[in-house]
């Protein structure tokens, strides 16, 4: 028997208030919820295990240190030495970016270009990996000179990398959703060892939902921060034209609804990644009601981290081990 969490239930009347409030039609409302209701009954993946996703989560029984992009801040983004410094500094696991370059090599890259990091420039759609072999990533990094000689690091090099220091890999799949699916499902293939061991977010529900689909053994994360369409990192608006302002805000509204009601059931998601100023301890208690682990970013002044870590008893990204310091969007 399908059975509804209690908060898909309470999204599912909201939807059947809203729709008859706006429509004056009982007709319609009652279609369009029990057509929701019977997308979410044929469509939604089973998540793991709550439990097993939590060993992940917290390893130890205790909230996990995350490094952002390998920690960003205490070592180039998404190297080798991001790692190996990550794990020198007391990390309980690392952020991976994964992107693509134009023939098909799964690397560690943020952006979709390499002129923010690198001394290259270019779109990696228009790059090969022996191009972007090439650049150095710690060109831009404030402490580029402790830092020579090292290379864009594939997808695999940064897992064995990770592996080889115990550390928990979060797979931060950037796009591209079938090309990640596929190059992630060979690597749980090649390496069970990740099965308990990683996990695999994205701010893109596609991403999480065909993962899940490929693989009901990997334990995968929906990551999401508040008015993302119509606001930056940092929190200016991304529009100057007020009409696309406010649709952008409309949408906004829309998604964080989706996200907290049914798009992390209708993925399977065991995880919830959110921008660290949108917790509390009732934020905490509200996922964990629904068996979902909230792992906040990103957490970077030592005062947060002790509230993270001695309050909400949740795991946390950060981009420094070593000192307080402005996040990196």
């Amino acid at each position: 028997m399908f059975c509804l969490p209690e908060g898909l239930a309470a999204a599912l009347s909201t939807v059947l208030l809203a729709t008859l409030a706006l429509s004056r039609s009982a007709a319609l409302s009652c279609l369009l919820t029990g057509g929701l209701y019977l997308a979410l009954r044929l469509f939604s993946l089973e998540p793991v295990s709550p439990q097993r996703a939590q060993q992940v989560v917290q390893p130890r029984g205790n909230p996990a240190r995350i490094a952002h992009r390998g920690g960003g801040h205490d070592a180039p983004e998404n190297t080798l030495a991001a790692i190996r410094q990550a794990a020198e500094n007391g990390a309980t696991g690392v952020e991976l970016d994964l992107e693509f370059t134009a023939d098909g090599v799964p690397i560690l890259m943020h952006d979709d270009t390499v002129d923010r990091t690198t001394d290259g420039s270019g779109r990696l759609q228009d790059l090969t990996f022996a191009e972007i072999r090439k650049f150095n990533p710690a060109a831009k990094h404030r402490l580029w000179r402790d830092y020579r000689g090292e290379k864009i690091p594939t997808l695999k090099e940064a897992v064995l990398e990770s592996m080889h220091y115990d550390l928990i890999i979060y797979f931060d799949v950037k796009g591209h959703a079938d090309q990640a699916v596929k190059a992630l499902k060979l690597l749980y293939l090649e390496h069970p060892r990740l099965y308990n061991t990683s996990i695999v977010c994205s701010f893109m529900p596609d991403v999480i939902y065909k993962m899940r689909q490929a693989d009901r053994n990997v334990i995968t994360a929906l990551t999401h921060r508040p008015w993302s369409f119509s606001h930056f990192g940092d929190g200016k608006p991304r529009f100057e034209s007020s009409w696309k302002h406010y649709l952008m805000m409309m949408l906004d509204c829309i998604l964080d609804w989706s996200m907290h009601n049914f798009l992390w059931h209708l993925c399977g998601a065991s995880v919830f990644l959110v921008q660290k100023n949108y917790v509390s301890q009732e934020y905490v208690k509200q996922w964990s009601s629904k068996g979902v682990q909230v792992v906040a970013w990103t957490v970077n002044t030592i005062a947060e981290k002790m509230y993270y870590e001695n309050v909400l008893e949740a795991s946390y990204i950060t981009d420094s081990f070593l000192e307080d310091c402005d996040p990196h969007y």
